[in-house]
């Protein structure tokens, strides 16, 4: 007898033991580097706080532009740095048949918000994303006004801020700064023929015109946005064809542009960011060469988005939002460059034509829904 309750007794104690031995379900793990995409390449970041706001952002090309994807990623990092936020890039590079297949990869996955933009990311928004009702998205960029289900889209004013941008090309081509000619004559290089570009042109030729009625104008496209080889051998060409500023909206192709502006010690307009002050600590004669640039923030587009989103969950899905001069949303890089190269006359004309513009008190036409013979008469008014 008593070894049977002996018997009983050890048999209770292992049973406590090995229930308190026992783990509890494993909760889901919010470690990012198990989402990786197929083939992209991937940067990914961790918050010390494994419960914070997991956001992806899919770049349609590569970092290292210093214009629209660096800006991006630089409002990414602002969010991780800020907000705590858990973040990934990836880098989806040239192939633009993995894109969509990326895109479907991330939605499946568990991100809070999942970002992108630029006109092939659009596309790719309005096809996958109501597929997708459970989840949401932020387009940075949207080149398509048509409001997506579940998708905050943000657009910029370009136009307006291009106006801009041809103003001062046109008044300072004729300015007597060292290094210009006297003709007036500048150019456009544009990553490709699409509306979302051709908004920058019809912009900077409106501001070139209403500045100087005789403006001329070399209109170029690339056909890439990520073949600087291509947009240096054309701003080349433009400024040995007598254009002395060159103004460019073609992304990584842009940065020939800014290498031909230097090698020919003439000038450049950057776009998106401000890439002379990018520029400045590694090539200062670069930089020296950029007498500004048209910037979309974009970095505070994505910031600004993520931080309401994380402090009430939601963010106008379905809707989107036009920044424009008014909005602090778009701007000209009014740096030291600027205020070294730009004479204080033309300055004080460029601060004027910006008030006008958040006033209203100046109408720029767009591209986006422009006719097609609309496009080329406005091109035609100033080829050369």
């Amino acid at each position: 007898m008593k070894k049977l309750l002996a018997l009983v007794l050890a048999t209770l104690m292992m049973a406590g033991v090995l229930s308190g031995c026992t783990s509890p379900p494993p909760e889901k793990s919010s470690d990012a580097s198990k989402t990786q995409a197929s083939s992209p390449s991937t940067s990914v970041d961790h918050s010390a706080n494994s419960t914070s706001l997991k956001v992806v952002l899919l770049i349609s090309g590569s970092l290292g532009d210093k214009s629209f994807f660096d800006a991006a990623n630089a409002g990414m990092q602002q969010a991780k740095n800020e907000l705590g936020a858990e973040i990934k890039v990836i880098e989806m590079g040239t192939d633009k048949t993995k894109y969509e297949p990326t895109f479907r990869d991330i939605c499946a996955q568990d991100w809070d918000l999942i970002i992108s933009g630029g006109p092939e990311m659009t596309d790719i928004f309005s096809q996958c994303c109501p597929e997708f009702p459970d989840k949401h998205f932020m387009n940075y960029d949207v080149s398509d006004s048509t409001a997506v289900p579940g998708v905050y889209g943000v657009a910029y004013s370009a136009n307006d801020l291009c106006y801009l941008a041809g103003a001062l090309a046109a008044l300072c081509t004729t300015s007597g700064i060292p290094e210009m000619n006297p003709d007036a004559k500048i150019g456009f290089i544009g990553g490709m023929d699409i509306p979302g570009i051709n908004d920058f042109l019809v912009g900077y030729i409106q501001g070139a015109k209403d500045t100087n009625a005789d403006i001329k104008i070399a209109i170029s496209y690339a056909q890439d946005f990520a073949n600087p080889g291509k947009g240096k051998e054309l701003a080349i060409n433009q400024y040995n064809s007598g254009a002395d500023i060159v103004f460019s909206a073609a992304g990584g192709t842009g940065l020939g542009v800014l290498d031909a502006a230097s090698e020919k010690g003439l000038y450049a307009i950057g776009v998106d960011s401000d890439q002379a002050m990018m520029f400045k600590d590694t090539d200062a004669k670069k930089a020296a060469q950029i007498i500004t640039s048209a910037v979309k923030r974009v970095d505070q587009a994505v910031f600004n988005a993520i931080k309401q989103y994380q402090s009430d969950g939601t963010l106008p899905f379905g809707e989107f939002k036009m920044l424009g001069i008014k909005e602090g949303g778009v701007g000209l890089a009014y740096n030291e460059y600027y205020d070294q190269i730009v004479p204080a006359e033309i300055k004080a004309k460029i601060a004027e034509i910006e008030q006008k513009l958040a006033n209203g008190e100046i109408e720029v036409p767009t591209a986006i829904g422009m006719e097609q013979s609309t496009l080329d008469a406005l091109r035609n008014s100033v080829k050369p």
